[in-house]
């Protein structure tokens, strides 16, 4: 019981000092929180979330793949981890990390998106077109999907399909159609 109340009182010190924005000293206990217990997830996810923050993605990718190690089950853990790989360029081990996310939870939007991301800077626009339709299918409200599935069938030569999401998109995020109607070139009459 002790210890369990240690560790609650150990993470609120943690939030307190992120919301006085004080990084180093949470970073500090952090660290102090991990070397008592390694395994300790919140932690991990923690010092991952401040290195990533600090700029230090690396390292915040060994925090991820510790968190993955100590709670494979987990899709958010998993997704943070491809997350990361996909900014450093890690292309084919991001895509593991969001395919895992996406084995774990087939309805995690962001993993779709992020898997959509890594097909098409593989340039695997077929394959980003399935994820990015699923992407779409789970949050139809948000443009970022609709946005780069625009975008790829753009790049496959399919602007008909591109003009057909610009209008969609018109509908509830003019400023993104308006958006893609500049970058592609594709302007049309108003509807």
């Amino acid at each position: 019981m002790i210890a369990a109340l240690n560790r609650h009182f150990a993470r609120w010190q943690v939030k307190l000092l992120l919301v006085l924005n004080w990084r180093r000293a949470a970073l500090e206990r952090v660290d102090a929180m991990l070397a008592r217990e390694p395994q300790d997830v919140y932690a991990l996810s923690t010092r991952a979330h401040l290195l990533a923050q600090s700029g230090d993605k690396v390292g915040a990718v060994d925090m991820f793949e510790r968190v993955v190690a100590a709670q494979p089950q987990k899709a958010a853990g998993w997704f943070n981890l491809g997350f990361l790989r996909e900014e450093l360029g890690r292309l084919d081990e991001a895509e593991e990390a969001f395919r895992k996310a996406l084995a774990i939870d087939e309805k995690f939007d962001r993993a779709w998106y992020g898997l959509a991301l890594c097909l098409i800077r593989q340039r695997r626009f077929d394959e980003a077109v399935v994820a990015l339709k699923r992407n779409t299918q789970l949050q139809p409200m948000s443009p970022f999907g609709w946005y780069q599935l625009a975008r790829v069938h753009v790049d496959r030569q399919e602007p008909e399909e591109a003009v057909k999401i610009i209008r969609h998109l018109r509908k509830f995020e003019p400023k993104v159609a308006a958006q893609l109607e500049r970058e592609t070139g594709l302007l049309q009459q108003p509807t």
